[in-house]
């Protein structure tokens, strides 16, 4: 792709700048803490390596966050070198071979360096410190303004407001008799925003048939009457459900789709960081123990033509998606051990990076308390910098080809170590009895964080008393940064002291910032200048809201028939080389998902760790069998084409992959993710579908939603003309308890055993699948029987708790060939069946027919009875049995269908993702 040609070896070297040591210090900082003498050597002031063609250095922007830095000072401080004022690293390049300087540039440029936040070093600096002179804050002139007028300054601004929005601004502002200060403004706009308001979910509709209620009181709503086992929903950074007694498990999914679009690596660390943050900040405080990611991309393959300006190749940003999460995960002890990755031409412009977190707080700590007047704000963490500033208001806003040039300052680059600090801080503050509510500082900084916690007493905060990370901030910069790893927390005043001394024990900065006041108004000074004076109340209901006018029309769609192959093997490994259904395997083995020592169903299992598992299972509570199980389903494809069906497909393969993992599927907790291009009436009209579906879902399965969230800005306009959607994404996660006993993987274990199908398969409704995609066909779509396929999730635990299953796999993309095909290829075993046993039809469409809530399951030969008596009236059919022969056969009306060795099976799969992540 880049010509490499004479292109002979690349060596990398890592460079370290100290600033404030001699050189004698150097040499030792570098002996005793930087270089590992077994396996590096290291060079002082002058090149390590001196023989390549050409160099290059890369390091980060002055003012983006580099994680090293803090580690670093923070390193030389426990050695003695409190000297050392500064530090930073970065990389160096060397080219070996036919090599110019500008082809070494031009290969730096595309594989090594993101221009958002990085830079070539053409020389080196003069000092690290990071000087500017402090500024004031500016009163922004807002009530002269006309209509044309507040839209430009909203768009100059990024505050992503709404004419009406800034009109309703402009005439609060004119009854105060004055213009906003800037952090005032920040501040409105923050609160605002789509995304910290969910004011599109909050606001009713005007639909075909009339209003209709919120989209979010009608989740609410349906929520309420399945929330037996519920501690908490709706009202906190997670939801929690019951897990045990005296323990609950929360669940929190988030979304980091636009910082991920134009710098891959820190959009999806943040992302990570931010989740574990909710679990952190959930209650008075709970311990991370798991981790999730679902990535949705163009395919790694895309031409390079068809990369929107101003966008990143989606092989670039898969890679760097997932480094983001491994490293932010790896690096906190917090085990990555489910997810999964989804491909459509459509991502090409935006990705979705959706990134989640599970973890477990005692009974008594699930619900936080309500600041009171008196009580301090306290700060822990990381120090305050200008990375992601208006995070909160950019994610909410659509791209252009120019987003990446003005929004760079909304990238934040995390530091995992900082936040394991915190967390365990706090967690020793929280079991001290030392706080009284706990927040995390997430999307609008402060702004958010203190202005939640303080809406219903009120809060004063003197700005200047933030730690920063250099000086040269705006108060609003201050106000509204998203840095990374910070936490907010409401301490009672006689325990102020406290807090901060146990948190330095930690090694964790901790400040009291202001005080909770009880007038209900939010008061901010900085240096003794009062910069924003509002009253909560127009905070948090002064935003005006109208009905938004919702439609729906079914989309056309290809509806003509699927061809009969001519090699139904040959069709078999196109189906498992599709990258969204081939071996993820690649991806996973960089993640730690055995850290903490809690597996139970790791991502992949079986005898040769092959078997892609249909969810995770974790022992989180030491000494104690009490399990969490998480999966998830999605289904975008099938979303757009029919919002209803696509919601309720995500909802029943959720379940469908907890229940094959060994999840009680009655205790179940629910998560959604909208991931929706910007709403107009026909995307409002496909939520409103969607939301129809849960409502509908939760009901049929009676299991509840506890969190979620919205990100509702996935277009992107490009500048030669024309618009790119996403496709309409709905994500939805299932956790809670699971029996140890319960789980058995997706191997088949023996030879000899009964291959069962549970469920009914549709032959007639091809529409949405990889088979059909493949072969550029449509068809009727599948629609899930959810009541049914509620009574057949419970009897399936009861039968997995019985041990009447080997193994147990859920009929998903691909269809029942692909779940065949990764058992067989899971196990080592072969099996023989018949696809006429599947059902009426054509045996290709049976073969790779999707429809949730089926599963395949091994059952040994004495079991099959018992088994069959369990499920009860539920569809059951024999397909066939499993073989030592390393073979997958299978054959329909006495004709051989599909002959396939388990190596040809695994090479089809395994080669997409490898070739990428070689």
């Amino acid at each position: 792709m880049l010509g490499r040609d004479g292109l002979e070896a690349v060596r990398a070297v890592k460079v370290y700048r100290l600033e404030g040591v001699t050189e004698a210090e150097a040499e030792g900082f570098a002996r005793d803490v930087l270089a590992e003498p077994l396996e590096q050597r290291y060079a002082l002031n002058r090149p390590l390596v001196d023989d390549a063609r050409h160099r290059v250095e890369v390091a980060y922007r002055p003012g983006v966050t580099n994680p090293e830095s803090a580690s670093l000072l923070k390193a030389a401080r426990h050695v003695g070198l409190d000297g050392m004022v500064a530090a930073d690293s970065s990389w160096e390049y060397h080219f070996y071979g036919r090599v110019d300087d500008a082809r070494a540039r031009a290969i730096v440029g595309r594989l090594l360096v993101n221009d958002t936040v990085e830079h070539v070093v053409t020389r080196p600096p003069s000092t690290l410190l990071l000087r500017g002179d402090e500024r004031a804050a500016e009163t922004v002139a807002l009530r002269g303004l006309d209509d044309d007028a507040l839209d430009e300054l909203s768009r100059t601004r990024m505050l992503y407001l709404s004419r009406a929005e800034m009109r309703a601004l402009r005439d609060f502002f004119r009854r105060a008799g004055r213009d906003p200060v800037d952090v005032e403004l920040e501040t409105l706009a923050q609160t605002w925003s789509e995304h910290c308001s969910h004011k599109t979910f909050k606001s009713p509709l005007a639909t075909d048939g009339g209003e209709r209620p919120p989209l979010l009181m009608r989740l609410k709503d349906a929520s309420r009457r399945h929330d037996a086992n519920v501690l908490s929903s709706f009202e906190d950074n997670s939801g929690v459900i019951r897990l045990t007694d005296g323990w609950g498990v929360c669940g929190k999914v988030e979304t980091h789709n636009s910082p991920s679009a134009i710098e891959p690596y820190g959009g999806a660390a943040t992302g990570s960081g931010g989740v574990f943050r909710d679990i952190a900040g959930t209650g008075l405080g709970a311990r991370c123990i798991a981790s999730t990611d679902v990535f949705c991309l163009a395919p790694p393959d895309l031409a390079e033509r068809d990369v929107p300006p101003g966008c990143l190749h989606p092989r670039y940003v898969l890679r760097r998606v997932v480094a983001g999460v491994r490293d932010y995960g790896n690096r906190m002890g917090i085990p990555t051990n489910n997810g999964s990755l989804h491909f459509h031409p459509d991502y090409r412009a935006k990705p979705s990076v959706i990134v989640g977190a599970y973890g477990i707080v005692p009974d008594d700590a699930c619900r936080k308390g309500a600041p009171v007047p008196g009580d301090v704000v306290v700060v822990a963490g990381g120090r305050t910098g200008r990375d992601g500033i208006h995070g909160a208001t950019f994610s909410s806003g659509e791209m252009t080809g120019t987003t990446s040039e003005v929004a760079a300052s909304a990238v934040q680059i995390g530091n995992p170590v900082e936040e394991k600090r915190t967390f365990d801080a706090l967690l020793a503050c929280r079991d001290r009895g030392l706080l009284r509510a706990l927040t995390d500082c997430g999307a609008g900084g402060f702004s958010s964080a203190i202005g939640e916690m303080g809406a219903r007493t009120g809060v004063a905060v003197e700005l200047e008393r933030a730690p920063l990370k250099y000086s040269g901030l705006a108060p609003w910069e201050i106000w509204v940064s998203e840095s990374q790893e910070r936490m907010v927390a409401a301490v009672p005043p006689e325990h102020a002291d406290d807090v901060v001394r146990v948190c330095a024990e930690h090694n964790v900065e901790a400040t009291v910032l202001g005080t909770f006041t009880g007038d209900g108004r939010l008061v901010v000074r900085h240096r003794g200048r009062v910069v924003c004076d509002l009253p909560m109340e127009l905070l948090h209901d002064g935003m005006p809201r109208a009905p938004l006018a919702a439609r729906w029309a079914p989309p056309a769609y290809d509806d003509h028939d699927v061809p009969e192959p001519a090699d139904a093997t040959a069709e078999l490994c196109r189906v498992l080389a599709d990258p969204n259904v081939c071996s993820k395997e690649p991806v996973v083995r960089l993640y730690d998902h055995t850290v903490q020592g809690t597996n139970v169903v790791a991502p992949y299992g079986g005898p040769d760790g092959r078997a892609p598992n249909d969810g995770a299972v974790v022992t989180p509570l030491y000494g104690d069998d009490a399990a969490v199980a998480i999966a998830h389903g999605l289904h975008p494809a099938l979303v757009r084409l029919d919002p209803y069906w696509g919601a309720a497909w995500a909802v029943t393969e959720a379940l469908a992959n907890f229940v094959a993992a060994g999840g009680d599927p009655r205790h179940a907790g629910l998560v959604d993710n909208f991931v929706w291009p910007v709403p107009d009436e026909r995307l409002l009209g496909a939520l409103d579908r969607c939301v129809d579906a849960l409502v509908d879902a939760m009901d049929a399965f009676g299991v509840p939603f506890v969190s979620g969230k919205d990100s509702l800005s996935s277009t992107y306009r490009d500048p030669r003309g024309g618009v790119v959607e996403v496709p309409p994404t709905l994500c939805v996660s299932a956790f809670g308890p699971a029996r140890v006993d319960a789980c058995v993987g997706t191997a088949f274990a023996e030879p000899g055993s009964y291959v069962v199908l549970l469920g009914a398969l549709d032959a007639s409704s091809p529409g949405g699948s990889v088979y059909a995609r493949m072969r550029d066909c449509g068809g009727a779509l599948p629609r899930v029987d959810m009541d049914a396929a509620a009574t057949r999730f419970a009897s399936l635990h009861d039968a997995l708790g019985r041990g009447l299953v080997r193994a147990c796999h859920d009929v998903s993309e691909g269809g029942v060939a692909v779940a065949l095909a990764e058992m067989c290829v899971g196990g080592g075993l072969g099996a023989r069946v018949d696809a006429r046993a599947c059902g009426d039809g054509r045996a290709d469409l049976l073969l790779f027919a999707e429809v949730a809530g089926c599963f395949v399951v091994e059952v040994a030969p004495d079991a099959l009875d018992d088994l069959t008596a369990v499920l009860g009236a539920g569809p059951v059919a024999v397909l066939g049995r499993t073989t030592p022969a390393r073979r997958l056969v299978v054959e329909c009306d006495g004709e051989l269908v599909i002959d396939a060795s388990l190596e040809r099976l695994h090479d089809a799969w395994a080669r997409p993702m490898t070739e990428v992540f070689h």
